[in-house]
C-alpha cells in the first residue's frame, strides 16, 4: 500500500491523512493512547472507494499541535474544530480507546452533528482519580517513564500486553512505530485525562446508529463490559471478535474491516 502524504487542516493545528472522494460520506477515525493517524491506513484504503476516509493525529501527536490543558472534554472540543476545519458534515465517527471516549463526550457537546459512531474497545467510565484499580493502572504506565525509560523501549512490552492471539506481523509492526513514536508528554497527559472519565449517565441519549466493537481477550476494554455498555444505547449493534485483544484493526484487520463494514454499507446509500 502506498504511503500517503500527511496534511494539515488551513489553521495549521491539526494533521491528518485521507484518503477518497472529498465529496463522499466522511468517516473519522480516532486512535487510541498508543496510536497515530498512520494505524489506519488500511482502513483508509479499504475504505476510501465508497466514503472520505479520514483518520486524525490526535492533539500532541504527530503533526497535531498539543493541547494547553488536557482533557477529555477539550479533546472533544478540538474533534470538532478539526471536523470545522475539515469542512465536512454528518460524520460517521469511529473511536478507538481513549478515541472512543472522546467521541462519547463529542456526542454530549454535539448531539445532532453525527450521522452514526462506532465505539471500538472503549469504555464509558475510568472510574474515580482516589479509585485503587486507576490509581495502580496509571503507575503501571507512568512508572517506567519515571524510572527512565523512554517510548521507544517501551513500546515492545506495551504493544505485547495490549494484544491477543496470533496478531498480524505487519500490524504489530505499525503499533510498535506508533507507541514508540508518541511524545512522553502527551502519553503522560492522555493518561491523566483518563482518569475520572465517566459518561455512563448519557448513554440513553444516544440518538444516531452505534457500533459497540470489542476484542475477546482485551484486557483494558473487556468485552463483558462492552456488551453491557450496549445495552444502554438505544438500538446500539454489539460485536466481539474471537482471540482479538486491544489493538483490534491492527492485529486482524480482515476482521476488523469486515465487522465494520457490515454496519457501514447500509448508510453509504444514504445521502
Amino acid at each position: 500500500m502506498s504511503q500517503p502524504a500527511p496534511m494539515i487542516t488551513k489553521d495549521g493545528r491539526f494533521a491528518y491523512e485521507a484518503a477518497g472522494d472529498p465529496g463522499a460520506i466522511p468517516l473519522i477515525f480516532l486512535h487510541g493512547i498508543g496510536g497515530a493517524a498512520r494505524a489506519w491506513r488500511q482502513q483508509l484504503a479499504n475504505f476510501g472507494d465508497r466514503f472520505r476516509a479520514i483518520a486524525w493525529d490526535m492533539p500532541g501527536y504527530g503533526g497535531s499541535a498539543p493541547l494547553t490543558s488536557v482533557s477529555i472534554a477539550a479533546l472533544a472540543e478540538a474533534l470538532q474544530q478539526f471536523i470545522e476545519q475539515l469542512g465536512v458534515s454528518r460524520p460517521v465517527l469511529i473511536g478507538h480507546s481513549i478515541g472512543g471516549m472522546i467521541v462519547q463526550r463529542w456526542l454530549v457537546q454535539f448531539p445532532k452533528l453525527a450521522r452514526a459512531v462506532v465505539l471500538a474497545q472503549t469504555s464509558p467510565a475510568f472510574g474515580k482519580s482516589d479509585g485503587d484499580w486507576q490509581k495502580s493502572f496509571i503507575a503501571a504506565r507512568l512508572g517506567p517513564l519515571d524510572r527512565g525509560e523512554t517510548m521507544k523501549s517501551l513500546a515492545p512490552s506495551l504493544v505485547k500486553e495490549l494484544v491477543g492471539d496470533d496478531p498480524d506481523p505487519k500490524g504489530m509492526e505499525v503499533a510498535r512505530e506508533c507507541m514508540g513514536s508518541v511524545p512522553e508528554a502527551s502519553y503522560r497527559a492522555m493518561m491523566l485525562a483518563l482518569i475520572g472519565f465517566d459518561q455512563r449517565s448519557t448513554l440513553g441519549n444516544i440518538s444516531v446508529p452505534t457500533l459497540l466493537l470489542s476484542g475477546s481477550k482485551d484486557n483494558n476494554a473487556p468485552a463483558p463490559m462492552m456488551a453491557k455498555t450496549a445495552t444502554y444505547i438505544p438500538g446500539a449493534e454489539y460485536v466481539e471478535l474471537a482471540g482479538v485483544g486491544h489493538l483490534a484493526n491492527l492485529e486482524r484487520p480482515g476482521a476488523f474491516d469486515e465487522a465494520l463494514g457490515r454496519f457501514l454499507n447500509p448508510l453509504a446509500t444514504k445521502a
